[in-house]
């Protein structure tokens, strides 16, 4: 067996951190500097490591070319939205699954995992009929629906395990007490699963937030569009890329994500590592 306390162990772990460190981090850098790059070094053959004559050229057309900040509006509120009730009605789902047993409750588990099986694109095969025949093509709430049907079975099984381990002894005791099942889950079950629901809303945000198929099939009007199809079509086109606006807009694009994570780090990696620990 390999000696994980020698020197040549250290130096592989090492080795293969910096490398997936690298593979992970480099795209970002290159996003970073290349928004501060003028179009001459952009498209130098040899490529610089850090921008020789730095400028914020591209920042203000950001700002100034297509809507970018009507896109972060339609985003937010796209992803917010869709974020939030997919994880209520996951939330019911997963107690529902975890804490009661009742005829069929495995069966419609498995198909309700089931649908994560398909691809998005056969998804969306599916999905486009029926938003047009409901009138939902081309609306913030059509697209806010495809997003929940497909958030919402890993989103379930997400609280259905974090459900599994809370003590069942803390809801006996208050059905004993005479309260009821909302009560129980409202004031007992909820208040120690704020990192399941955090986890769960950052999965469903960040998912709606990254789309780009979705938002580009069910969303025609330019004043509707989100992030992923604005910066596209507003950037890269048949004839023409401005890869320097394009960076400067994906940069600003990506701090509400950032910033959220930022923020419920602590409660997304607890959210995330409760269900495998019993």
């Amino acid at each position: 067996m390999l000696d994980l306390s020698s020197l040549a162990a250290r130096t592989v772990f090492a080795l293969a951190a910096v490398s997936v460190g690298f593979f992970l981090f480099f795209p970002i850098y290159w996003l970073g500097i290349s928004a501060f790059k003028g179009n001459a070094e952009l498209y130098r053959i040899v490529p610089t490591l850090w921008p020789q004559d730095p400028t914020l050229a591209n920042f203000e057309t950001a700002f100034t070319r297509g809507k970018l900040l009507l896109h972060l509006e339609n985003s937010l509120f796209v992803s917010g939205s869709a974020a939030a009730i997919n994880s209520i009605l996951a939330m019911y789902a997963g107690y529902s699954f975890a804490k009661f047993r009742y005829p069929g409750r495995r069966a419609v588990m498995l198909l309700l995992l089931s649908a994560q099986v398909f691809p998005f694109g056969l998804l969306l095969i599916s999905l486009y009929p029926l938003m047009t025949d409901l009138g939902l093509i081309d609306t913030r709430p059509g697209l806010i629906l495809s997003y929940i049907v497909f958030a919402l079975p890993v989103s379930t099984y997400m609280f259905y395990s974090y459900f599994s381990q809370v003590p069942s002894e803390l809801i006996e005791a208050a059905r004993a007490d005479g309260a009821s099942e909302l009560r129980i889950f409202h004031t007992i079950v909820l208040p120690v699963s704020i990192p399941a629901v955090v986890t769960v809303f950052l999965y469903g945000f960040m998912w709606s937030w990254n789309d780009l198929l979705y938002a580009m099939t069910l969303i025609v009007s330019e004043d509707k569009r989100t992030v992923g199809p604005g910066l596209l079509l507003s950037y890269l086109n048949e004839t023409n890329a401005d890869w320097g606006g394009a960076m400067a807009a994906s940069l600003v694009a990506s701090l509400p994500i950032v910033l959220a994570f930022g923020f419920l780090q602590r409660w997304f990696i607890q959210g995330v590592t409760a269900g495998s620990v019993k």
